[in-house]
Parts: structure tokens; C-alpha cells; sequence
């Protein structure tokens, strides 16, 4: 009937005039609503205490640092460093050696820095990244 639908047009014409006088109420409840309903940012770790073997000291290990961080010794990257990046995980460093394919001069580069090697424990942060950690220049 004609009067149902006036008095339609009247209750949606009373809501908007409503919504409009309060227009800043209502957006800052749509906007807490919004905030409420995001997920929640993902943990990182912060703290690693073997950070510095990634990179960061002369010292790095074998099972957790990318290839880039055996630049610092003239011969390993990339032949060498991607072969310990490419393998793995090891239990001690001496596993290096037992890469297939190594040359002996290879195993030699490896030999004259065995001393600058760690071997912990794998961190899944980190191992996923050895090869490609998305840093480019």
C-alpha cells in the first residue's frame, strides 16, 4: 500500500539524515570495527643470539648464514659458499668435506678457513636462506 511505502521512505530518510549529523561517530566506529577485525601482525624473532655467525663477526656458521657471508674469505663464494649453502643440514663442520662433487681445490679453500666455521644448531629462520635471502644490490 502507498502508506507502507511513505512510511518506508520516512524510516530510511530519518536513518541517513541520522547517519549524516553523526558522521564522524559513525566512521570512527566503522574504523575501530575495521582495526578489531585485522589479524594480528605475525612474531619475528628479535633476538638470535648467534647472529653474529651469520655475517657479522670473522666467524660463521655453516648451517644458518646465506652465501654472502663467506665473501669476507677470498675463494670460498661462490663456488664454495654455494656449496655449503646448497647442503646441509650438518652436525659439525667436518661434514663440509663430505659434499658430493667438491673438487680438491675446492676442499682445500674450504680446509684454509675451517677454523673460521661454527656448526649450531639449524635455526628455520635463517636455514630457508641460505642461498637467496631476497637482499639484492
Amino acid at each position: 500500500s502507498a502508506w507502507s511505502v511513505a512510511a518506508a521512505s520516512i524510516g530510511v530518510g530519518a536513518m541517513l539524515g541520522w547517519l549524516n549529523s553523526r558522521r564522524q561517530q559513525v566512521a570512527s566506529v566503522a574504523g575501530a570495527a575495521a582495526l578489531a577485525m585485522a589479524p594480528a601482525a605475525g612474531l619475528a624473532i628479535v633476538d638470535y643470539d648467534a647472529v653474529k655467525y651469520l655475517g657479522g663477526s670473522d666467524k660463521v656458521d655453516i648451517n644458518n648464514a646465506n652465501v654472502q657471508a663467506y665473501r669476507q674469505f677470498p675463494g670460498m663464494y661462490p663456488t664454495a659458499a654455494g656449496a655449503i649453502g646448497s647442503h646441509g643440514p650438518y652436525k659439525s663442520v667436518q661434514d663440509i668435506y663430505s659434499i658430493p662433487g667438491l673438487t680438491e681445490q675446492v676442499k682445500g679453500i674450504m680446509k684454509k678457513y675451517e677454523g673460521q666455521f661454527v656448526c649450531l644448531p639449524v635455526n628455520e629462520a635463517y636455514f630457508i636462506d641460505r642461498i637467496n635471502n631476497g637482499m639484492y644490490r
